[in-house]
């Protein structure tokens, strides 16, 4: 879904009207304005539905520890981004995450052989052209997963997106241009 300027200015209302409360409601207001958008990019990154949940916790409790250090530098929306993306990277860099992908991925695909034989007919049944694009995007490298996902999945700016991932807006453009160009060789060849 594609956010118009109109609903920017939405979020910076909200944003105020957010901070007008004690603590308590405050991080319960962030939670509904933005817990969804904040699954949803967490598992972007993960690509997988226990760890989201684990972080996305983690998240809110990093969010209600430090909301005194909010600023107003940025949006609200871009400071919570930024705190979701960091606790990402954090834990895409744990030992313990390469250690469980990879017995996920042996496991997964031993489950798959057995899977194939007892119903190929499911395997068989085409994904819907979003679906397929969704893929495509998830198979990108993270560093072109993220600008792909924040400029079109959540309509940030490059501006936006250069503050929350700490990188020079030349290197966002770039990263766009080459994840554009590897997600249509990817969703191409996938066809």
């Amino acid at each position: 879904m594609f956010f118009s300027e109109d609903s920017h200015q939405f979020y910076e209302q909200q944003d105020i009207a957010i901070f007008q409360k004690d603590s308590t409601e405050v991080i319960e207001n962030i939670m509904d304005a933005y817990g969804d958008e904040i699954k949803k990019l967490i598992y972007t990154y993960v690509k997988n539905t226990a760890d989201t949940d684990d972080i996305t916790q983690e998240v809110f409790i990093t969010i209600h520890q430090k909301l005194d250090t909010f600023k107003g530098k940025s949006s609200l929306k871009s400071w919570i981004y930024s705190i979701a993306i960091n606790k990402c990277k954090d834990y895409l860099r744990k030992w313990q995450f390469r250690n469980k992908k990879l017995k996920d991925t042996l496991t997964n695909s031993v489950h798959i052989s057995k899977i194939q034989v007892e119903n190929p007919i499911d395997f068989t049944i085409k994904k819907e052209e979003a679906q397929e694009l969704l893929d495509s995007v998830m198979k990108l490298s993270v560093k072109y997963r993220e600008i792909i996902v924040l400029y079109y999945l959540k309509d940030l700016s490059i501006k936006e997106i250069s503050y929350i991932l700490n990188v020079k807006e030349p290197t966002v453009r770039t990263r766009l241009l080459r994840g554009r160009d590897k997600l249509k060789n990817l969703h191409n060849k996938e066809r």
